[in-house]
């Protein structure tokens, strides 16, 4: 098993080397990321040197596509979801734009950290959406509560790689089941579940072996295709469709 991990681990590697490229822009280093934004471009940073390090920065691209679209976070509960967010990753907002400040030692993970943030708020897009009532995360921890299943919300890992992961709930262990870990995916897609996969893989090396992992799926607006599925079953993943929540209840309740 362990072999098989280190050579998932490696691929991933592989494809994130071969998938970026840089370019300079005056005092700035463009670096286009293999990560696609909704619009299936691919996610663009901005890094130059500041004060013995570097700074990196969206150039307030995410935030202003966001605007651009429809999607104002000018509502308080809007803006406490964006705080958070950006909270779980270390990154700065810098009026619009998305910042943090590394050191040579730090780039890779801070890097890392940034990126995954561009696509959390990114997906903050469907909140634009007038048919959603409430957020689906919101949804989750409604339906949690109402099974009585205890967890501990927001809880952040560092994998085996040393890159932080952040997932919505861990539940713990328990006498008839093991820690239980859980991502809420608003939007199921291959990058989604990619990332999922990538996150998972990277924990599991450091948590108890017998922990699982579970990914519920937003199917309320779109159908979840069974690529998605597929893909989080792959890499030891529970996928878990919102309108199929009631077939885990018992195994996360226990």
């Amino acid at each position: 098993m362990i072999n098989e991990i280190e050579s998932l681990l490696d691929q991933y590697w592989v494809w994130l080397k071969d998938r970026t490229s840089i370019r300079q822009i005056d005092d700035w280093i463009e670096i286009t990321t293999p990560y696609i934004d909704r619009h299936n471009d691919y996610m663009q940073i901005y890094a130059k040197k500041a004060n013995g390090g570097f700074m990196l920065t969206d150039d307030r691209y995410t935030i202003e596509d966001l605007e651009q679209s429809g999607c104002k976070l000018e509502s308080t509960k809007r803006q406490n979801l964006l705080k958070v967010t950006l909270q779980g990753f270390g990154v700065q907002l810098n009026e619009k734009a998305l910042e943090v400040r590394v050191t040579a030692e730090n780039f890779a993970l801070r890097k890392h950290n940034l990126v995954q943030a561009m696509l959390a708020v990114n997906d903050l897009f469907y909140l634009s959406s007038p048919t959603i009532a409430s957020l689906f995360y919101e949804d989750v921890v409604s339906w949690l509560d109402l099974c009585d299943i205890r967890y501990t919300p927001s809880v952040k890992f560092t994998g085996n790689s040393g890159y932080d992961h952040r997932f919505d709930f861990v539940i713990p262990k328990s006498r008839q089941q093991p820690e239980r870990i859980v991502r809420t995916i608003n939007r199921p897609s291959r990058d989604t579940a990619q990332a999922m996969a990538f996150s998972w893989i990277d924990t599991r090396a450091v948590r108890a072996p017998e922990s699982r992992s579970y990914a519920m799926l937003n199917d309320s607006e779109h159908t979840a295709s069974s690529d998605v599925i597929d893909a989080l079953r792959s890499y030891e993943v529970n996928p878990v469709l919102w309108s199929q929540r009631d077939t885990v209840r018992e195994e996360l309740a226990a």
